[in-house]
């Protein structure tokens, strides 16, 4: 019997998840259900489980709070609609990365990849190896967005990616802030179509609606015991990054 548990705050995700786990062919029992950071540091201080299956953003933080906490031997398999993570993930025992919505495909191909390394007979050190050209095969060499186009009344103008310090999302609207200061209105309409065309070492999703440049910051000081005050090149204003964000960005920036 292979025992798995879930560490997802979403019933839709997790309902989704425990119906691709019962039309496999394997015995599997899930042994927990977890939607909190805490609760899974609890949980995984007291038992031990065959494969994890956890999602990034959860209720009172971010998951990787959990693998910092705990040392785990189980393999991990992230489920998230964030791709900026991907690499945290695969320093934390993961195993594989599904970027939500994911069909019963890909899952199937995850779960493949765990029972192969559940049956091999390799030592540890192939393990590893295995587990890089799983992620060299899995995250080839993506091409990022170089400029972003902006309408005006006067015309169409770009603006060059590396000159954005900051985007913002404001009521369905995603604005682009120049070294200059200067606000652009894109044409994209939200964050998440903008972050998939981003290169995640160089820009990061600091809340629901800001993504910042990593060379344009030019100051960090705590604002709260669970947050931090981003101060940008160019601009007066301080960003503030959410809870759930800020160990991540914390890594991210020291990166």
């Amino acid at each position: 019997m292979i025992k798995v548990i879930i560490i997802e705050d979403e019933i839709p995700a997790r309902n989704k998840l425990k119906r691709f786990i019962s039309e496999l062919e394997e015995p599997v029992e899930i042994v927990a259900e977890i939607d909190t950071v805490e609760e899974a540091v609890t949980f995984l201080k007291n038992s031990t489980v065959d494969l994890i299956f956890s999602d990034i953003e959860l209720l009172d933080g971010n998951s990787f709070e959990i693998y910092s906490q705990v040392n785990i031997s189980s393999p991990i398999i992230f489920t998230t609609a964030y791709d900026q993570y991907w690499m945290n993930a695969f320093e934390s025992n993961g195993i594989e990365y599904l970027l939500k919505p994911f069909s019963q495909d890909r899952f199937q191909k995850a779960w493949g990849k765990f029972l192969l390394l559940r049956t091999s007979g390799s030592e540890q050190n192939d393990v590893l190896i295995k587990l890089q050209q799983m992620l060299n095969n899995s995250h080839p060499e993506k091409k990022y967005k170089k400029r972003f186009t902006v309408s005006s009344h006067q015309g169409t103008y770009f603006v060059n990616t590396e000159e954005i310090t900051f985007f913002e999302a404001e009521e369905g609207i995603v604005f682009a802030f120049d070294t200059t200061g200067k606000k652009h209105l894109l044409n994209e309409s939200t964050l998440k179509e903008i972050e998939n065309q981003l290169s995640p070492s160089d820009f990061f999703r600091i809340n629901r609606s800001e993504i910042v440049q990593k060379i344009h910051i030019e100051r960090i000081e705590r604002y709260n015991r669970n947050t931090l005050s981003i101060q940008i090149k160019g601009h007066k204003i301080h960003l503030i990054t959410s809870q759930s964000n800020t160990s991540a960005f914390r890594k991210w920036i020291e990166e």
